[in-house]
């Protein structure tokens, strides 16, 4: 009878939201307008003839300088707690390095590789899950098969990891999101990072390493969780190359004119400049001197970023009370509280997310698709749902989050019932 009640009243605040004809997204882990309104002064760090020269006296108006201008490669190298020699600057997004970089080792192998892979029967990569969907969608369009690897509270199974590598010789590469993962906001244990640089594995394999949320801390304090180094240990593993490392600055200052990085071995990098010398004659040097006129150095970045945490400490903290007041003792859900990044991972009874969206969309409300956060969009328990809440209002956002709640009640108690 209890279950009875909660599922009419359930029903009867869905059809009063229903009538709301409301209209909310959240679908994508985008900054809202008051996060990109912090960094108006951005846009005028660089305005005249005189502005236009990096600190060597080179003119940033025209061709040349393929890995970045200096201080640029110092600032992002800051950011990403690596050697500034490490590192290449790229354009506003990361995810197209990736793609590069794969595309790189498909079509003419890496500097470990005896043949390309697209050369080999088959091609995997490992894939922690819940993860982030457009990595999964690299691999999908290249033709590489993906392998599911369970998170754990310290970061992928390493137990899992370990023992499809040495069994599986086609396993060449693997996607991690090592800093307030996408979507689970977990931070990689010291073991963790130890084990991905030691693990045995071929030659030609390659780590995915993307630290998108390295600096994106909730806390007042502008800091957070801490990595250990990872291109630090696998050189100290005898595996330098293994590592590509990513960031990028889109969530930080502005998504389409952001800058991003990649950071990896001296080998790895004499090796790409030698294929981005064929595709580039250099990145927007304008858009690095922007950036680095903005904030001068990693102290400016990090009051920077505590900006971004006033604005969304709230958000997280709003979903997160949203959550303990509807599910508190009714076993319909279970969710992560992350220190930073984008991200709550939620995760329903199985069989029950894809249902719950549909529905909250029928309201007016949507959110990332039930199973995008698996590769080939299959959860197989049909259960998480990622919760974006940095794009939204608060006012939006609690509505969205309620409607959610309500749409998980519905269909938890209605499968419940008809067992």
């Amino acid at each position: 009878m209890e279950l009875t009640d909660m599922l009419n009243k359930s029903l009867e605040r869905y059809n009063n939201y229903k009538e709301m004809n409301l209209n909310l997204d959240m679908s994508r882990g985008k900054p809202g307008s008051d996060q990109l309104d912090i960094s108006e002064g951005f846009l005028t760090s660089v305005s005249e003839k005189n502005d236009c020269f990096s600190e060597n006296g080179f003119d940033c108006r025209n061709y040349g300088i393929l890995e970045g201008i200096a201080e640029a490669r110092r600032l992002m190298a800051d950011v990403m707690e690596v050697s500034a020699d490490n590192v290449i600057i790229g354009g506003n997004s990361s995810l197209n390095m990736m793609f590069d970089t794969i595309m790189r080792d498909m079509f003419f192998g890496n500097i470990d590789s005896k043949q390309p892979w697209s050369k080999l029967e088959k091609v995997k990569f490992i894939c922690p899950v819940p993860g982030y969907d457009r990595h999964f969608s690299i691999c999908q369009k290249l033709g590489i098969e993906m392998v599911n690897v369970k998170m754990t509270n310290d970061g992928p199974d390493m137990d899992e990891v370990e023992e499809l590598i040495a069994n599986d010789n086609s396993i060449k590469g693997m996607w991690c999101v090592p800093k307030y993962s996408n979507p689970d906001g977990i931070s990689y244990s010291n073991e963790v990072v130890r084990r991905l640089a030691t693990m045995k594995a071929a030659d030609d394999f390659r780590i995915m390493y993307d630290n998108a949320y390295v600096i994106h801390h909730l806390s007042e304090t502008g800091d957070g969780d801490k990595l250990l180094n990872i291109i630090d240990e696998c050189a100290k593993a005898g595996n330098p190359n293994r590592i590509y490392m990513y960031a990028s600055t889109s969530k930080v200052t502005f998504p389409g004119a952001g800058i991003s990085a990649l950071a990896t071995s001296t080998e790895n990098i004499n090796f790409i400049k030698g294929y981005m010398n064929v595709q580039t004659i250099g990145n927007d040097k304008l858009n690095q001197l922007r950036h680095v006129r903005f904030f001068k150095d990693i102290n400016g970045v990090t009051e920077h970023m505590k900006k971004h945490a006033e604005i969304l400490r709230p958000k997280f903290e709003n979903v997160i009370s949203i959550l303990n007041k509807e599910f508190d003792g009714t076993g319909f859900a279970k969710w992560n509280e992350p220190k930073g990044g984008y991200f709550i991972s939620l995760f329903t009874n199985n069989n029950c997310a894809k249902a719950a969206i549909q529905m909250a969309k029928e309201c007016g409300v949507t959110f990332t698709a039930a199973g995008a956060t698996y590769p080939y969009g299959k959860d197989p328990a049909d259960s998480n749902i990622r919760i974006a809440p940095t794009y939204p209002s608060i006012n939006e956002l609690i509505t969205a989050i309620e409607v959610l709640c309500v749409c998980i009640k519905i269909v938890s108690i209605k499968q419940m019932l008809n067992k």
